[in-house]
């Protein structure tokens, strides 16, 4: 919630916002060489719907990721792969890409970039 206008970025951006976000985040994953072997190529377009329903339900919006998926867990969900420092990093690289491509709120994105890095910290479990 943004603390100014007391709106959610859900609000603020609605599922659009959000999809024009995360289509732009995944269209640079699979020919990224350091996040791209991280996705199964044959679930790439359920990769991209679990962050966007999640991002939507943290943010204000419907409920669908919990009524889907349960409680985020996020990091034992990611346990399966190597975050290591330098994946944080370049995920958080092809986010601010993304940023720039999906030309959000600019109250909402920084919201968004305020929320990104420590969660993406909070994701590493290898050097």
């Amino acid at each position: 919630m943004s603390e100014r206008t007391g709106k959610s970025v859900y609000d603020m951006i609605g599922e659009d916002g959000f999809r024009r976000l995360i289509a732009a985040f995944y269209k640079q994953v699979p020919s990224d060489d350091l996040l791209g072997p991280m996705y199964p190529a044959n679930d790439l377009d359920g990769a991209e719907e679990r962050l966007r329903d999640f991002l939507i339900y943290r943010f204000g919006g419907p409920d669908k990721y919990i009524r889907e998926r349960g409680h985020p867990r996020l990091r034992r969900r990611h346990f399966p792969f190597k975050v290591t420092p330098a994946a944080r990093e370049r995920w958080l690289e092809l986010m601010d890409n993304a940023f720039a491509e999906a030309q959000l709120a600019p109250e909402a994105e920084a919201v968004l970039r305020e929320f990104f890095p420590p969660t993406a910290d909070f994701m590493i479990n290898a050097e």
